[in-house]
């Protein structure tokens, strides 16, 4: 492995229901939202990489209300190869960070919807970053 996990933690929690309909149409209707993954990433020093990896949940139609979830999970990485090209840098942000840390990240997201009244939010299990990579390197 080229990198180590050197730290882990919640940047930031977004979770606002605006209003008991909201919460009543999300609750009946949440096949209606979907996922959103999103990865950024910030050099802190030469060697150390903050991954930013946000999940959300959005309304896949126009008249649904809007609820405000959002988790940004910053995961701290240290490069050990220090001669790896940018591809290969790359590929550790958008690929192997987010498989490692995404069943942590989807926990506290489903604990957050349990513990707000919501029993039965489905949230897929895996995600496959590669071919998500894979289908970005096409585009």
């Amino acid at each position: 492995m080229s990198y180590k996990i050197i730290g882990k933690y919640i940047k930031e929690i977004k979770f606002s229901i605006p209003n008991p309909k909201t919460f009543f149409l999300l609750s009946k209707d949440i096949s209606n939202y979907k996922i959103n993954v999103d990865i950024k990433s910030n050099q802190i020093d030469k060697n150390i990489i903050e991954v930013l990896t946000s999940i959300n949940l959005i309304p896949t139609k126009n008249n649904y209300d809007k609820i405000n979830t959002k988790i940004i999970f910053s995961t701290i990485i240290e490069l050990i190869d220090k001669n790896i090209d940018k591809k290969g840098v790359e590929k550790i942000i958008l690929v192997n960070v987010p498989s490692e840390i995404y069943g942590e990240l989807r926990k506290i997201f489903v604990t957050l919807f349990e513990y707000s009244g919501f029993k039965d939010i489905k949230i897929s299990e895996k995600v496959d970053f590669q071919k998500l990579y894979d289908v970005r390197k096409v585009q």
